[in-house]
């Protein structure tokens, strides 16, 4: 399990909470059968049980609690979140996109099982995401169900993740301008971010108009995450981070660090963190994990 180290003992525990409880609910969730379809099975157990940050799932209970959510519910959202997530790091890792043989530290599912099976084990994980979504035991309100589906059907589709993944293929070689490396980065990464806010708002029935301030907070979260990725590209440890880094540079890519320099790009991730933080400012101490998310951005060395 990648380790996190933060200076806040509060946010250090809820990671150590979600870590652990997303890899129990992987595992109840893919028992490897007694049948040909057992490697399909240990290929999604590899790249789900172990590994990753927990953002996403964070961001869910740490919504939810806001309008007292039970944690169950939270936990399922959270699940169907991030075997969202992990589908599209499996497919992004395959030899026809990013090609890499790290993620998290471990090898990448291609590398240990094989091309073929790593793209089932992001199909099924696709799957998973809303079998789990549209399951009464998630809600007993199929209205939140179904709004629950069609929020994380947009933001992983061609508006959101998917699209912004095929931004990034075409930028290889390309000149994009801040604008474009923004929107690029706004779906590809900031999607899902706002996918799992707007989720826990909508496990507490919040309205869409409601949720204003809480996307405002996702969309300048979404961008600091990213700026502080392009930094930790060219500034960071391969050993902490668990994968190949300064690909960017190498494939001529445009990044937030390219356009804008260093330091230019950690004032305007500390910036858009403030924003974050402000847009919270209606709530009181129910909040504080979600600032503390917010500022965990910005200090994080993974």
């Amino acid at each position: 399990m990648t380790v996190v180290t933060t200076a806040n003992p509060a946010l250090h525990a809820a990671l150590k909470e979600v870590a652990a409880e997303m890899d129990r609910r992987f595992d109840a969730l893919l028992k490897v059968p007694d049948d040909p379809r057992a490697p399909l099975y240990r290929a999604m157990r590899h790249a789900t049980i172990g590994g990753g940050k927990r953002l996403r799932p964070l961001l869910v209970f740490a919504t939810a609690r806001l309008f007292e959510v039970s944690r169950d519910a939270a936990g399922r959202v959270a699940t169907a979140l991030e075997a969202i997530h992990v589908y599209s790091l499996i497919h992004d890792d395959l030899p026809a996109m990013d090609d890499d043989d790290l993620r998290h530290g471990k090898p990448t599912v291609h590398k240990v099982f094989d091309e073929a099976t790593a793209i089932l084990a992001g199909d099924c994980l696709h799957a998973l995401a809303f079998e789990v979504l549209a399951d009464p035991a998630t809600h007993a309100d199929p209205f939140v169900r179904a709004e629950l589906i069609a929020d994380l059907a947009r933001a992983s589709g061609p508006s959101g993740m998917a699209g912004g993944q095929a931004m990034d293929l075409a930028a290889d070689g390309a000149h994009f301008d801040l604008g474009t490396v923004t929107r690029l980065q706004q779906m590809k990464t900031g999607a899902l971010i706002g996918a799992a806010v707007e989720a826990g708002a909508i496990l507490g029935g919040v309205v869409p108009e409601g949720r204003v301030h809480l996307r405002g907070y996702a969309h300048d979260l979404g961008l600091a995450f990213q700026i502080v990725d392009d930094l930790m590209d060219v500034e960071g440890d391969e050993k902490l981070a668990g994968k190949k880094l300064r690909k960017d540079g190498e494939q001529g890519k445009e990044t937030f660090v390219s356009l804008l320099g260093i330091e230019r790009a950690r004032q305007q991730s500390r910036l858009l963190v403030d924003q974050a933080i402000d847009h919270l400012r209606s709530y009181g101490t129910e909040a504080d994990l979600l600032r503390a998310i917010a500022r965990y951005v910005v200090e994080r060395d993974r």
